[in-house]
């Protein structure tokens, strides 16, 4: 069952590794800003792949909470600290995101920062999941 609808207007180039939109109806399920620590608030690895990787697995964690798998997710929000070394990481964090999320490609942004809160963190992600309704 398809949960969400991707969007692509008419003649739109198709986005490679996220959707420009997507409709979606149900309960939704939030994430707060999620790094890369563990359940102790640890960071498991310094650099940004290994970071997010993390991200990941807590998102999925948070989400399964919610009820929400990764089927669902329909907007993530990616801040890192480094273009350079996100673009450095890209395909270690793509064969992360296929094994972990699988082949859904929610809308996304990607946002270069000076910082985040947590000093040790090169990467912050905010995840919006709709998981549908009984009908």
């Amino acid at each position: 069952m398809t949960v969400h609808q991707s969007l692509l207007p008419p003649g739109w180039k198709r986005p490679r590794g996220y959707a420009n939109g997507i409709a979606a109806t149900g309960r939704m399920v939030f994430t707060a800003g999620v790094v890369g620590w563990d359940a102790e608030e640890r960071f498991v690895a310094a650099d940004l792949a290994g970071q997010f990787r993390q991200v990941l697995v807590n998102t999925l964690a948070i989400l399964a909470e919610g009820g929400a798998g990764p089927e669902h997710i329909v907007r993530m929000t990616w801040y890192v600290t480094s273009r350079d070394e996100y673009l450095a990481d890209i395909a270690e964090i793509g064969a992360a995101y296929r094994e972990l999320i699988g082949r859904n490609y929610p809308a996304m942004a990607v946002v270069e920062v000076a910082a985040l809160v947590e000093a040790e963190a090169k990467v912050e992600i905010e995840t919006i999941a709709v998981v549908p309704t009984a009908a």
